[in-house]
Parts: structure tokens; C-alpha cells; sequence
């Protein structure tokens, strides 16, 4: 059952959040401080809570180092859970940094925007090898726009041209194939129709969409890892590379449907940080949530 009371909370906390945190981030990358690459996962991490989203993890650990994670997409939800799994910047089509406040939000975050023109192919190719020569780890999301959730489209090969490129230290680029699959809504497993209620594509308008998930109860979401592979594994071919990952992540989405993969809670907030959303202050939140990522943390790198 819908709460909007919830929704009108989880807005306020989504709002006052990232009015404190936008403009220490705005000076930590304009300063070029190292807080720019950690606040942003501290941001995510914090809106999975806001959110009400339960992240589980099955599979392999997240790379470490330099590389490319490859995601299945079907909502601007993934970008908080994957962003708070590990700490990468993601590659986005050029016309988010033009979205109102995703935009801006994206371009702090250090998002490399690339278009889908061929002519455009080679320059974009060199800015990722750039970032990566850098020891950046890259989010890709090659099925090029988001779906209905129930399914992997086939994935454009085209950015998987950094395969071509090698590292500094002579290795090839690591690309891990990541499954993210919207299972459950307050326990409950999710059928197809419900789980528009996460995907959000096509023609769908982001404020209604948004309003209507911060009313819902708790949704888990499963996060299927899978090995890394290189150019080397698929013989040599980047579009036998974007195939390789497209049916491993077409794998792990479909048995996480099933329920066949059934992850570990990732403990993302502090573990003695207790108390659902709902009833606390978004200020008192958000104040006790910034302990996040302290020592003791339990995911990621």
C-alpha cells in the first residue's frame, strides 16, 4: 500500500541531503580533493536509505583497480546502488548533463558524457582510456537507455572499444558484468507489472515516477557479480566482448528473477544505526547516516 506521509518524508530528507552535500562537493572538485571521489558514494549510499532500498549481493567481489563495470539498466535507481557499491564514475549519453539537477549532480560526480555518433567514437574512446590510464574504475550501461526491468536489450559495442587500448602497466582493460534485477517489495517477490514501480523508460515522466517509488515499502534489489573478462577472453573481438557480457548479465538478471540467486544483505549504513525512515527527523538522518563509511565499513572499495 502506498504511504505518501513516507514519500513526503523521503523527499524532504532526499532534498535537505543533497542541499548540504552539493555545494561541499562543488568545492572538493573544484579544489581537486580527494573528498571528490569519496563524497559521492557517501551520497548514493545515503539515498538508498532515504529510498528505502535493500541491496543483496550474490556472486564475486567488485573490482579493484582500473576498469569497466557493465550493468544492465532500467532505472536511475541502479545509479545510486551501483554508486554505492563501489566507488567508479559512471558514462552516461550526453544529453543527461543537460537534465535539471541530474545534470548537475552527474557532472559533480565526474560523469564522462559521450554521444552515440560514430564521428564521435575515436575522441570518446581516448577520454575513457584517459580516465582510465588515470586508475579511474568506469560504470558503463551499454544497453544504450532503460527497460521495463523484466528483460537485458542487446548491448551496443561500441564503447567497448577501450578494450582495444592497454594500461600503463601493459595489462588489458578488465570489464565485470554486474546483474541488477528489482526482486522484492516489502518481502514480497515483484511481478512483472509491479516492477514498473522500479523501472522507470520509454515515455515515463521522473517526478511522478519518483513520487510514486518513495511511497512504496522497502524494495530489495539483487546484484549479481560475475568475473571479470578481457579482450584476450573473447578472442581478440570487442563485439564478441560486448556479447560475452551482455549474456552473462542476461544470466544473472534472469535467475535473480526466478529467485535463484538470493544475495547477502550489503550492510551499507553504519550496523548500529537502527530504526526504519519513517517517524525520525530527515535532519537527525542524515546527521547520524554521515558516520557512514567509517572503519568499520562491510562492502566495496
Amino acid at each position: 500500500m502506498n504511504c505518501y506521509v513516507c514519500a513526503a518524508i523521503r523527499l524532504t530528507a532526499y532534498v535537505l541531503l543533497t542541499l548540504v552535500l552539493l555545494p561541499v562537493q562543488v568545492v572538493a572538485v573544484a579544489c581537486k580533493m580527494r573528498l571528490a571521489e569519496e563524497l559521492p558514494r557517501v551520497y548514493h549510499a545515503l539515498c538508498l536509505r532515504i529510498l528505502h532500498i535493500e541491496v543483496r549481493v550474490s556472486g564475486g567481489d567488485l573490482m579493484d583497480g582500473p576498469g569497466i563495470i557493465v550493468a544492465n539498466h532500467a532505472s536511475y535507481l541502479d545509479v545510486p546502488i551501483l554508486g554505492a557499491l563501489t566507488r567508479g564514475s559512471f558514462i552516461a549519453k550526453s544529453e543527461v548533463a543537460r537534465w535539471p539537477v541530474i545534470g548537475l549532480l552527474a557532472k559533480l560526480s565526474r560523469t564522462t558524457f559521450v554521444e552515440r555518433r560514430a564521428v564521435r567514437s575515436r575522441e570518446q574512446n581516448d577520454q575513457l582510456s584517459a580516465r582510465l590510464n588515470n586508475g579511474d574504475k568506469l560504470i558503463l550501461f551499454p544497453e544504450g537507455t532503460s527497460n521495463d526491468g523484466n528483460r537485458v536489450l542487446p548491448f551496443k559495442s561500441t564503447l567497448f572499444a577501450a578494450a582495444e587500448r592497454t594500461l600503463p602497466d601493459g595489462s588489458q582493460v578488465r570489464f565485470q558484468p554486474v546483474s541488477i534485477a528489482a526482486t522484492r517489495l516489502d518481502g514480497a517477490p515483484i511481478g512483472r507489472d509491479l516492477r514498473a514501480f522500479y523501472s522507470w523508460y520509454g515515455d515515463m515522466d521522473l517526478a511522478p515516477h519518483m513520487w510514486q517509488f518513495m511511497a512504496l515499502g522497502k524494495v530489495t534489489v539483487e546484484i549479481v557479480v560475475h568475473p571479470p573478462v578481457t579482450l584476450a577472453d573473447a578472442a581478440g573481438s570487442r563485439k564478441e566482448l560486448a556479447r560475452m557480457c551482455e549474456a552473462k548479465i542476461t544470466q544473472g538478471h534472469q535467475a535473480a528473477l526466478r529467485g535463484i540467486h538470493q544475495g547477502i544483505p550489503v550492510q551499507l549504513i553504519d550496523s548500529d544505526l537502527s530504526g526504519e525512515l519513517v517517524g525520525f527527523s530527515p535532519l537527525a538522518i542524515i546527521s547520524e547516516d554521515l558516520r557512514l563509511f567509517g572503519p568499520g565499513r562491510q562492502f566495496g572499495s
